[in-house]
C-alpha cells in the first residue's frame, strides 16, 4: 500500500442554469487502495470541515451494479481502466501528482443539475415506452417451460448486463444513445417471451430516443470502447433491423 499526492481539476456548477467552471483542489496522501468515489468522498470532508460546498456526484450501490455513479476523468467516461464503473476504479492506476481532470456526462439529454451530478430520466422514459414484456404473471414460471437455445440466451444476458450508466452517450462524439436503446430492445427481441410488443417496442422505443434529443450513431465505436459491460456495438445492427422490418410492416 502507498500514498499519492493529486491536483484535482473538477466542474462545479451550483444549478442547471448556471454556468460552471473548473476548481483546482489539492489532495495530500490519498491510499492507492481506494476507490475513485472514496478519493472524492475524502475531498468532501476536506470541504465540509472548510466550511466549503462540498463536490455533488450520484453514486449508490459502489459495486459497479446500480448504473449510477459515473465522470469524465481525463477525457475517459469511467477514467483509464477498462470494463469497470467509476466506483471499481481505483487509485492506484494514477500516479503521484497527476492531475485529475473530472467533469460530469455531457449530452444535450443528460442536463447537469449540479457539479457532477447529472438527470439521466431520459434513459427511464425510454425504457417506459416499450422496455416490458406484456405478460400474466400468476405463479413462478418453470424456467424449462420455454425452450431456448443456449446461444440466445447468452446473447440476450449480454444485452441484458447494461446497467444504464450513460457513459456510451457521453463518449458518442454524436450524443448517441443508439447502444443503451439497442441493449434494452435485444434482450426482449430475442427470447419468446418479448414477442408480442416485439415491432411496437423498436419504434416506441426508437422515437422516444430521437425525441428526448440523443444524437444520432455514426458507427464511431466510442460507445463499445467505453461500456463497463462489453455491450458490442452488434446490438446496434440488431435494432437497426428489428426498425426496418417494424416500419415496413406498419406501412
Amino acid at each position: 500500500m502507498s500514498d499519492i499526492d493529486l491536483n484535482l481539476q473538477i466542474w462545479r456548477q451550483k444549478k442547471s442554469d448556471s454556468p460552471g467552471a473548473f476548481e483546482t483542489y489539492a489532495l495530500d496522501k490519498i491510499s492507492t487502495e481506494m476507490s475513485f468515489l472514496e478519493m472524492l468522498d475524502v475531498l468532501n470532508e476536506k470541504l465540509t470541515k472548510q466550511g466549503l460546498d462540498p463536490v455533488a456526484f450520484d453514486h449508490d450501490c459502489r459495486e459497479g451494479i446500480c448504473g449510477m455513479c459515473g465522470t469524465v476523468v481525463n477525457g475517459v467516461a469511467h477514467g483509464p481502466e477498462k470494463e469497470v464503473t467509476l466506483c471499481q476504479l481505483h487509485m492506484r492506476n494514477f500516479k503521484d501528482g497527476d492531475t485529475l481532470v473530472i467533469e460530469p456526462f455531457r449530452s444535450r439529454a443528460f442536463p447537469i443539475r449540479k457539479d457532477l451530478l447529472i438527470d439521466r430520466s431520459a434513459f427511464d422514459r425510454i425504457i417506459q415506452s416499450g422496455g416490458y414484456v406484456s405478460v400474466n404473471t400468476g405463479g413462478t414460471p418453470d424456467g424449462n417451460a420455454i425452450p431456448i437455445p443456449a446461444q440466445t440466451a447468452e446473447l440476450a444476458m449480454d444485452a441484458a448486463a447494461c446497467i444504464g450508466c450513460g457513459a456510451c452517450v457521453a463518449s458518442c462524439p454524436n450524443g448517441a444513445a443508439m447502444l443503451f436503446t439497442s441493449a434494452k430492445v435485444s434482450q426482449l427481441c430475442l427470447l419468446p417471451q418479448g414477442q408480442t410488443e416485439r415491432k411496437q417496442r423498436a419504434l416506441d422505443m426508437v422515437a422516444t430516443m430521437d425525441k428526448e434529443g440523443f444524437g444520432n450513431c455514426t458507427n464511431e465505436r466510442e460507445c463499445e470502447a467505453v461500456c463497463p459491460k462489453s455491450i458490442s456495438i452488434r446490438n446496434i445492427a440488431r435494432l437497426n433491423r428489428e426498425y426496418l422490418m417494424a416500419a415496413l410492416s406498419e406501412g
